[in-house]
């Protein structure tokens, strides 16, 4: 059945996170913590759970030779050194990120080579302190410049490679004025504050993980077949996840080392923490983006044609692809324009999802771009994005579920005194600092992922258990899940809902990623609530239940769905320093209806300072001549701390989009960091009247 639009009563009432206190008191569970399933085999006399640390390569690229394990087997509290050699066998290795201990061969400096086994974390670090891996190094290549290109698969892009609308070389000699700019983002690195981390328990053919994850069905599609296990023979569970920003969005190898492990010491539960070095190379990053961005328009700034043409790398390994030109096209009015990708396949670790990936580094360039334009027609910044709306989407030519970049445009203007900003740069002066202010628009896809699935029970007494395998990642999906729930049967939250989640005996849920968690599976709920209706009435007897799939909501055939935002940044540069501080930063977005006020400020804000770290301070450094990153660690990695925070406001238009979703939502969890890099490098130009296309926009940019 399709779900019907639901009558909001509990959603949009601000409520505090249902594991708000579990988390602040300590008693939040997470992934290496669990010890209930190893106390239980402890009893049994199995023993306590092992722990596991990783030995990776040294080198970029090559062979093991020889793991001498002898040194760390004579450590006490050493149970096993497990490599290429004596690992368990996967049943299928042709994915060679997760095909750890497997071969021989090594794909980047960082890969797992090796897995030490020990009765304590401390015997487990120092055993691989002694472990010698004799490894052969082979020529590699490891950075983007210089490197040879390739169009890359479309179902890499999520869309099509490169796109074309009318005469794009013929637009740009005509037009008036023009631009041509080449944009940079590094690489990055997801950095939440639980690293990667798994507790693995073996047992009578069945395997169970808690992972930290953000989607627990989908480590077991991927891991099962490769582990020669049906599905229903691996339980994954993730009660608390302490963050992930993407990176925990697809399995990664220290994941299959652990259930490998947990297979050598079958009745043993085995548990590994990735530490914050290791994770630069194991669990996924952004890679580096280079945007070459052209821009022909009318004197009065109306865009006559646009092309971004992106290149980035990925691993040799595997191939992901950072989709950055797809906002592109999109985005603004024009009758010509052109997108393109290629990549570069390098010997480095594999990049993968972080928070707006294509999104984030593709509207940075797109947004400055658009700076640059206003600066070459003499048109406010905020005027020049109002005359380039378009009335319907540009790519598909459908018409929007719902737009409102200009009301949020304006309305932040309004908010943040845009009206009283000098039209030229460099005019405002306070004490040693230069003061000036930006904007940027935001956007971000209201995805929306068919095949999730809800169940329904009836508990008695007006109560109703309702199950679903979703994953709370820190979002707050426990809370909005009960308010969706509540609302769709129609009793209150508290007395009404037991909430279910985060585990595969569950219904099938998609992943916790790409702004869908709460619309897919929010829907899910819904159609579910409303067949239990259809089945049993409105007083069900105790036990009832009803389980439903949503395959579909919204008519994506026919409908562009976004949402939208304008972010607005006040920058101020030390004139003698080059130091770049932001006061004071204003996000204004449409993104439907708000289902809980309370943890949907907190994703915003979570965004913005995401995109003010990445605006002057995120870069992870490879070293060319090693193929590794050497900032590899929060202090040579420097994210966004509370001293580097100003005072940040989060706004949202009185917004409901029924097409969308049955509660009239959109995703809110990532749009927040869109577009948030281009309002401070554009803010800081303001002040200084120096253009910086290159992020981050350290201090030397500036002198």
């Amino acid at each position: 059945m399709t779900a019907n639009p639901v009558r909001a009563v509990s959603m949009g009432i601000a409520r505090e996170r249902v594991d708000g206190r579990e988390k602040v008191t300590g008693r939040a569970v997470y992934a290496v913590e669990n010890d209930a399933e190893a106390a239980v085999e402890a009893a049994a006399g199995a023993g306590r759970p092992l722990h596991g640390w990783l030995v990776t390569s040294t080198s970029a690229r090559g062979r093991v030779l020889r793991v001498d394990a002898s040194e760390a087997l004579d450590h006490p509290g050493v149970v096993a050194v497990l490599d290429h050699t004596n690992a368990p066998r996967l049943a299928d290795a042709e994915d060679r990120e997760l095909a750890v201990l497997q071969d021989d061969r090594i794909g980047f400096r960082g890969q797992i080579v090796a897995m030490v086994l020990a009765e304590t974390p401390e015997s487990a670090r120092e055993g691989a302190r002694l472990v010698r891996v004799h490894e052969q190094a082979e020529p590699f290549s490891a950075t983007l410049e210089g490197a040879e290109t390739y169009r890359p698969d479309p179902s890499s892009v999520g869309s099509a490679t490169d796109t074309e609308q009318g005469d794009v070389e013929a637009a740009l000699a005509a037009a008036p004025v023009s631009i041509e700019h080449t944009y940079t983002t590094p690489h990055e690195h997801n950095n939440a504050m639980e690293p990667h981390a798994a507790t693995a328990l073996w047992r009578d053919g069945t395997l169970t993980m808690w992972d930290s994850t953000q989607g627990v069905h989908s480590v077991a599609s991927t891991l099962a077949p490769m582990l020669g296990l049906e599905k229903d023979r691996l339980r994954v569970l993730a009660p608390y996840v302490g963050g992930g920003f993407g990176s925990k969005g697809l399995p990664h190898g220290p994941e299959v080392a652990v259930a490998l492990a947990a297979r050598w010491a079958e009745g043993r539960a085995v548990k590994l923490a990735v530490t914050r070095q290791q994770m630069f190379p194991l669990t996924g990053y952004r890679t580096q983006t280079v945007s070459a961005i052209r821009i022909g328009a009318e004197p009065d700034g109306r865009i006559l044609a646009l092309e971004h043409a992106v290149t980035v790398q990925t691993s040799v390994i595997k191939e992901f692809v950072e989709h950055a030109a797809v906002p592109a096209r999109m985005m603004y009015a024009g009758p010509h324009r052109r997108t393109s990708h290629r990549v570069a396949s390098l010997d480095v670790p594999v990049p993968s999802w972080m928070r707006a990936p294509g999104e984030m580094p593709g509207m940075y360039a797109l947004e400055v771009a658009l700076d640059d334009l206003a600066v070459a027609t003499g048109v406010d910044p905020v005027q020049l994005r109002v005359r380039n709306e378009p009335e319907v989407d540009p790519d598909s030519g459908n018409p929007f579920s719902n737009r409102r970049l200009v009301d949020c445009l304006h309305r932040g203007a309004e908010r943040f005194g845009w009206a009283d900003r000098p039209a030229e740069p460099r005019a405002t002066l306070d004490g040693d600092w230069w003061v000036g202010t930006g904007v940027a628009s935001a956007t971000y896809p209201a995805n929306f992922f068919p095949g999730n699935a809800a169940r329904i029970a009836a508990l008695g007494g007006g109560r109703y258990r309702v199950s679903i395998g979703a994953v709370d990642i820190g979002t707050g999906a426990r809370t909005v899940l009960q308010q969706i729930a509540a609302d769709a049967l129609g009793v209150g939250v508290e007395e009404g809902i037991d909430l279910e989640i985060g585990d595969t005996r569950l219904p099938f849920a998609t992943v916790a990623g790409g702004s869908s968690g709460t619309g897919s599976w929010g829907t899910a709920i819904t159609q579910a609530a409303q067949q239990f209706r259809a089945d049993h009435g409105e007083d069900p007897d105790p036990g009832v239940h009803t389980t439903s799939t949503a395959e579909s909501y919204p008519d994506t055939e026919h409908l562009a769905m976004h949402s939208f935002g304008a972010v607005f940044a006040e920058a101020r540069v030390h004139r003698w320093t080059g130091e770049v501080r932001v006061p004071r930063m204003l996000g204004v977005y449409s993104v439907g209806r708000v289902i809980n006020p309370t943890t949907a400020r907190s994703q915003f804000l979570g965004g913005l300072v995401m995109g003010l770290s990445a605006a002057l301070f995120e870069e992870s450094v490879r070293d060319a001549r090693f193929g590794h990153v050497v900032t590899q660690d929060l202090a040579t990695y420097h994210v966004a701390s509370h001293a580097d925070i100003g005072d940040l406001q989060v706004e949202w238009l009185d917004d409901v989009d029924e097409r969308a979703t049955p509660m009239g939502s959109r995703g809110i969890g990532e749009i927040g960091i869109v577009g948030t890099s281009a309002a401070v490098v554009n803010a800081a130009y303001h002040a200084t009247g120096i253009r910086v296309r290159d992020l981050p926009a350290t201090a030397d940019a500036f002198l």
